[in-house]
């Protein structure tokens, strides 16, 4: 459960990361994505097509509640996060690309996330307030707009404020840390290994499947690891959010197991993927590409 001062937080932090992710945006990044449809088209199949597939499969799958199986759903429904670019950008891979397939799934997301979730949630039975859902995907929007414009009328005070956000989006896994894992601890004692087995899973299968859906795409390996982190990490953050102001209080709690352990284990399986991708990273794949893909 989540205490009234933990949700003010949570909302107050997720706004700020919002903003930041408009603030890196400009008129310029619209137009890469127009001229290369290619990338527009990969970064929707790998943020609305393979994860919530894979969050199906591991809530049909594992053996566990309702609610539990709903916060896998939410969590793999979600776009891309800021975090993603930072992992991006120390595996040395493709931070256009990066950037570009966050702006793509966190834009596209107020169509598709309520269009998929529903869509899954019929298949496993599971009810979702869906005037909600949209309400606070469209209210959470607002932001990125306000960072978009910032950044159009300023652009030193639109990289401070993208700066800001993506340093925000990381001490977001340390309040939940604080915050949420002490309130809950006896839950999470109780709860079922197959929690942890979707929190972990969730990422973990995600880059590996992103990873091999580039690679068989034959994209540059740069690319490849771009697409491969993009695809299996999440926004935790938008996640939490959409739960604790979508759903009652006495519901939340449940429903909050993944998307929380999730934004957790994501840092550290992401940290490990990182240093498989530099170690990996050979002379030859140092030169970019020629285009994003």
């Amino acid at each position: 459960m989540v205490n009234e001062f933990t949700q003010t937080m949570l909302g107050i932090m997720v706004a700020v990361i919002m903003l930041g992710m408009g603030a890196s945006l400009t008129p310029r990044d619209f137009y890469l994505a127009l001229k290369r449809p290619y990338g527009l088209m990969i970064g929707v199949i790998s943020q609305y097509g393979i994860m919530p597939l894979l969050g199906f499969c591991l809530a049909l799958l594992l053996t566990v509640p309702e609610p539990i199986a709903l916060g896998i759903l939410i969590m793999a429904c979600m776009p891309g996060g800021t975090t993603s670019n930072i992992f991006t950008y120390f595996s040395k891979g493709n931070l256009a690309l990066s950037v570009l397939m966050t702006v793509t799934s966190t834009v596209t997301g107020v169509v598709m996330i309520p269009l998929i979730l529903l869509l899954y949630a019929a298949a496993l039975d599971l009810e979702i307030p869906r005037e909600d859902l949209i309400s606070v995907l469209i209210v959470l929007l607002v932001p990125v707009a306000i960072g978009m414009t910032i950044r159009k009328l300023n652009a030193n005070a639109g990289a401070v404020i993208e700066f800001g956000g993506s340093i925000l989006a990381v001490f977001f896994i340390f309040f939940i840390a604080a915050t949420w894992i002490p309130q809950n601890w006896q839950f999470l004692m109780d709860t079922t290994p197959a929690t942890y087995v979707a929190a972990i899973g969730l990422g973990l299968v995600g880059i590996t499947i992103g990873y091999l859906f580039a690679k068989a795409l034959r994209l540059h390996p740069r690319n490849a690891r771009t697409v491969a982190l993009e695809t299996g990490i999440q926004n935790g953050p938008l996640a939490i959010a959409i739960i604790v102001f979508t759903f009652p209080p006495e519901t939340q709690q449940s429903i909050m197991a993944v998307p929380a352990l999730y934004s957790l284990f994501i840092v550290i399986v992401s940290t490990l993927v990182t240093l498989f991708f530099r170690r990996a990273n050979t002379a030859a794949e140092q030169k970019m590409p020629d285009s994003l893909l």
